[in-house]
């Protein structure tokens, strides 16, 4: 049915856009960049009558059809000056079009943007001329977008996930680029929530990165260094280079931390059987890591059209340790005392890791190329060691040791392609995707407590995708389809389990429509997506975590289908995100009884639990009053989700609330005072029910010196220690209820930068859903 309609849709674009005289060209920005959803429109003289219109696609190409003389061509685009060219030849080749700002004298008049407006599948926010320029890193940045959150590198959009990140449409690998990367760069913000046919279809959403034009050569470079404290001080240091000469860029970095963490954790957990137990466990345990990553890449621009490159990244953890201090826990049976416990010991998990990518990306006439090629290889152990004292109620003190370790291995590769041309007065993407997994997974219990495993997954995973865009009128449209074939063998001790091994054919269709209607932009799209578990999610083997807490995967569990329905809206500083989803057989951590024998032991495990529907509204507002820049969100999250409980099926339906309220304020001397907060309120989500509200309160001081080459940063985060909240996981006769002690943190950022210049670097990489998973 889904094949059958794209086949008519496509058919009838066919005789709608059948015309005798293509014109075709390529519009790119002031930073040599293409520009994407630019209005391009054909009029008839000498009255300007409309003759054809189309937008620009993602590679700033574009074609339209006509067989009338006297053509007039029109291109405009919010944020940058019109452009009129008098129709002399089919082909326009490339056309630049300049930020719209006017000089007079040394004055300079920014043109009255919105900041946050709807354009094509994308929400798109200028940067670049507004006070957002001052926001900080990249990940100060996106907190500052409406619906966004950022941390440590993870991005996540609200009502839809974890985001990819692209920057200059290159794919982001190393967390601590968004922290490198100064506002002032960036050009503009492109939140993606319904990714299209080109994107895999487990990817959730895509946060694309546009900097400016970097005008210096030569050598330059940018120090950063952070100490913080919150458990004890750490420290972090990172070293950016780049040389730029001609068409050639070379960039490198080399970054080291040793951050310290803790888990201070009250779990009670409560199973319903023929008696009641109920297990009070206080966990406590601190950490600290090591790690240290370096860069090289090196990219060659031949011209505006042809660009080469390559990018190795090495990770190294040598250290994770966990040094688990007295963890103690009581066990009642019928409210009767039965067993008390004390548990201490450590657990540490080296990993190594390379990355490589390479890729080529140009244009040969009309068609634009676009190939990426993958390696990765990463190494992960293991060491877990534990000591237990427990006496049983009128019993005598006991004790057992258990150790364990286990040895994680990946190879991969994957090889992407994307080809762009324009078509039928509109423009048309295809392209095709491969990657190749294989995981090993060893895991060995001296005691023999937990059965040793030896488990090996192969994939192979293949696709295709066609998209095609085209306006009528005010209207644009893209409609796209992307077939994934996945093939996943499962082995034990070198043998093929059927059971476990599965092979996929999936089809995913996607549908965006985007209009104008008076200064409001609008935007409604629909795609079809999965969720695929993890390769850790899918080991066969069982984790220790103490006596009555193990953890496992499930070599069993389906992919989740999801079906997405968003819209959005766009009124100056007003935004508005309205979204719907469907998953099918969703996943969730599940928690059940080890065995009949033991049913003290608590078994956490992944499983397929029922259908989820969710609705996600967002509303934004980002004005400026004089030196104060206020973004107020407001956020609800209402599912209808059927979860097991004790007390049988129930509808887990309580809505969540997510306030933001960010604030800026233009302080004399140039210093920026940024005074954050939000609050998540009570609710459910999935099988999880928020008991409590958790609330928090950031601090930030920032202030530039010697043109601001050397910047100062002070910021305290979660001030009042409010963070974290009670939070009860249901689970058909368990119940889960857990709370992470939060702390507040304080640190000083010290960053110099000389004659620093952002790559060129273009790759963005193949395989990225399957390298996420691993």
């Amino acid at each position: 049915m889904r094949q059958t309609f794209c086949i008519l849709l496509f058919n009838l674009w066919y005789i709608i856009g059948s015309a005798q005289i293509t014109y075709s060209g390529k519009i790119i920005d002031d930073n040599k960049h293409p520009l994407p959803y630019a209005n391009v429109v054909l009029l008839a003289l000498p009255d300007s009558v409309f003759e054809a219109g189309t937008i620009s696609d993602e590679y700033g190409s574009f074609s339209l059809y006509s067989n009338k003389p006297n053509l007039l061509l029109r291109i405009s685009s919010i944020g940058y000056q019109t452009v009129y060219n008098k129709v002399d030849n089919k082909d326009f080749g490339i056309i630049e079009l300049l930020p719209e700002n006017q000089i007079l004298g040394e004055v300079v008049v920014k043109a009255d943007l919105p900041k946050t407006r709807v354009k094509g599948d994308a929400m798109v926010t200028q940067i670049q001329n507004t006070i957002l320029e001052k926001a900080g890193t990249g990940n100060d940045l996106l907190n500052k977008i409406p619906g966004v959150s950022a941390k440590d590198g993870a991005v996540n959009v609200f009502g839809a996930g974890i985001g990819e990140i692209y920057i200059n449409d290159r794919k982001v690998r190393n967390s601590s680029e968004l922290d490198q990367l100064s506002s002032e760069n960036i050009k503009r913000v492109e939140v993606v929530r319904n990714p299209g046919a080109r994107y895999d279809a487990t990817v959730k959403a895509v946060v694309r990165i546009y900097t400016k034009k970097m005008q210096s050569e030569g050598f330059g470079f940018n120090e950063r260094f952070n100490t913080r404290y919150q458990y004890k001080w750490d420290v972090l240091n990172q070293f950016n280079f780049n040389y730029r000469k001609g068409g050639f860029d070379l960039s490198g970095m080399l970054f080291g931390s040793n951050p310290y963490n803790e888990i201070n954790k009250i779990l009670i957990t409560e199973t319903f059987l023929d008696n009641t137990w109920r297990q009070e466990n206080n966990m406590y345990a601190t950490a600290r890591s090591q790690y240290l990553s370096t860069m090289l890449s090196a990219n060659y621009q031949f011209n505006e059209n042809h660009s080469v490159g390559a990018r190795y990244n090495f990770d190294r953890t040598p250290k994770e340790k966990y040094d688990i201090q007295p963890m103690y826990s009581v066990i009642y049976q019928d409210n009767v005392l039965y067993e008390e416990n004390t548990s201490r010991g450590w657990q540490n998990s080296p990993v190594t890791s390379h990355t490589l990518n390479v890729y080529y990306n140009g244009q040969v006439g009309n068609w634009n190329i676009d190939f990426n090629g993958d390696g990765f290889w990463s190494y992960r152990k293991m060491f877990q060691e534990m000591t237990e004292q427990y006496t049983p109620a009128n019993g005598s003190l006991q004790k057992q040791q258990i150790t364990s370790k286990s040895n994680n291995e990946n190879t991969f590769y994957a090889a992407k392609l994307i080809i762009g041309h324009p078509l039928w007065n509109g423009n048309i993407s295809f392209g095709g995707e491969y990657s190749y997994t294989d995981r090993v997974n060893t895991y060995i219990n001296d005691q023999g407590i937990l059965d040793n495993d030896h488990s090996n997954i192969r994939e192979n995973s293949s696709s295709a995708f066609l998209e095609y865009a085209r306006s009528f009128g005010k209207l644009q449209a893209q409609l796209g389809v992307r077939y994934e074939h996945l093939v996943s063998d499962y082995y034990e001790d070198g043998i093929r389990i059927g059971e476990q091994s599965r092979t996929y054919d999936n089809v995913f269709p996607s549908v965006a429509l985007s209009l104008p209607v008076g200064k409001t932009q609008l935007s409604l799209s629909y795609t079809g997506s999965i969720n695929r578990p993890s390769y850790w999610l899918l080991r066969s083997n069982v984790t220790y975590g103490n006596r009555y807490t193990y953890e496992a995967g499930n070599p069993l569990l389906r992919p989740s289908f999801i079906n997405r329905l968003s819209f959005d809206a766009s009124y100056k500083w007003i935004y508005f995100n309205a979204r719907y989803t469907h998953h099918n057989d969703a996943i969730i951590q599940g928690c059940e009884a080890y065995s009949e024998d033991q049913p003290t032991i608590s078994l956490l495990v992944p499983a397929n639990k029922f259908d989820l529907d969710q609705f996600y509204a967002t509303l934004s507002f980002s004005p400026t009053i004089g030196i104060w820049t206020p973004q107020l969100s407001l956020m609800l999250m209402q599912q209808w989700y059927m979860v097991e409980t004790p007390d049988g099926m129930k509808n887990f339906n309580n809505p969540v609330g997510n306030f933001a309220f960010y604030n800026n304020f233009k302080l004399p001397w140039g210093v920026m005072l940024d005074v954050d907060s939000w609050l998540i309120t009570t609710g459910d989500e999935e099988a999880n029910r928020n008991e409590e509200a958790a609330w928090s309160v950031d601090l930030s001081l920032r202030k530039d010196f010697l043109n601001d080459r050397l910047s100062l940063q002070l910021r305290g985060t979660d001030l009042f220690n409010s963070s974290s909240a009670l939070n009860t996981l249901f689970s058909g006769s368990r119940t889960m209820s857990s709370v992470q002690q939060s702390r507040r943190n304080f640190s000083f950022t010290l960053r110099y930068k000389f004659n620093a210049t952002k790559s060129k670097y273009k790759g963005t990489g193949a395989g990225e859903s399957q390298k996420n998973r691993m």
